[in-house]
C-alpha cells in the first residue's frame, strides 16, 4: 500500500488569528481553525487505500491539537512530522528562507520513494522530489472549494501505480470525475 502523506495549513486545513464570516471548527491557541470543504469524507476514502501520514512546517506544539481534531481516533497514522523534521534551505528566487521537506528522511525508515505521494500546497517544500507531489490549490476558508471532492476521485488511481513518481501530476484536476 501506498504511503500518501498530507500537509495540514492550507492544505488540509485554514487556521487565521482572525475569524471568518464563520464560527471555527475549533481553535487551537490563537489560532481559528476551519477544515476544508469535504475533509471527513476524504480521509474516509483515501485511508482505506492508503497508509496516511502528516508533514507539516509548522511546529509540532501546533501540529498535535490539529491533527487532534482534524483525524478520526481509529485513523493510524504512520507518523506526524513537524517543523523539526524540515530543512530550512534559502529560497533565491524569493530571497527568503523556508522550510522544505525532504523525502530521502523516508528511506532511513523502509518507504520507498516511488510508493510515497505528498499533499501540499507549497511545490517549493518538495523542490528535490516534485515526482512525488500532488499539488493542491491553497485553501484560505472558502465553502465554495472543491479540491478534495477531487482528489478523493484522483488519488485512487495512483494507489496501484507501480511508480507514483513516473505519473505527471500537475494536470490532475483534468483527470478528476468531479465537478471543478
Amino acid at each position: 500500500m501506498k504511503l500518501l502523506i498530507l500537509d495540514l495549513d492550507e492544505t488540509l486545513i485554514h487556521a487565521t488569528d482572525c475569524y471568518l464570516d464563520r464560527d471555527p471548527d475549533f481553535e487551537v491557541g490563537p489560532y481559528a481553525v476551519y477544515k476544508r470543504p469535504g475533509l471527513d469524507l476524504f480521509l474516509s476514502k483515501v485511508r482505506s487505500q492508503f497508509h496516511l501520514a502528516v508533514w507539516t512546517s509548522s511546529t509540532r506544539l501546533y501540529a498535535a491539537p490539529v491533527v487532534e481534531n482534524i483525524f478520526p481516533h481509529d485513523v493510524d497514522l504512520k507518523f506526524v512530522w513537524s517543523r523539526e523534521r524540515c530543512t530550512m534551505r534559502f529560497d533565491p528566487e524569493h530571497h527568503d528562507y523556508e522550510w522544505a521537506k525532504n523525502l530521502d528522511k523516508l528511506k532511513r525508515r523502509g518507504y520507498k520513494l516511488e510508493h510515497v505521494l505528498m499533499l501540499d500546497d507549497t511545490p517549493a517544500k518538495l523542490a528535490r522530489h516534485y515526482g512525488n507531489l500532488v499539488r493542491v490549490k491553497p485553501f484560505l476558508g472558502n465553502l465554495a472549494d472543491r479540491e478534495l471532492f477531487q482528489l478523493s476521485d484522483y488519488l485512487p488511481t495512483l494507489a496501484e501505480t507501480p511508480n507514483v513518481r513516473r505519473i505527471e501530476k500537475r494536470f490532475w484536476r483534468k483527470a478528476s470525475t468531479s465537478e471543478p
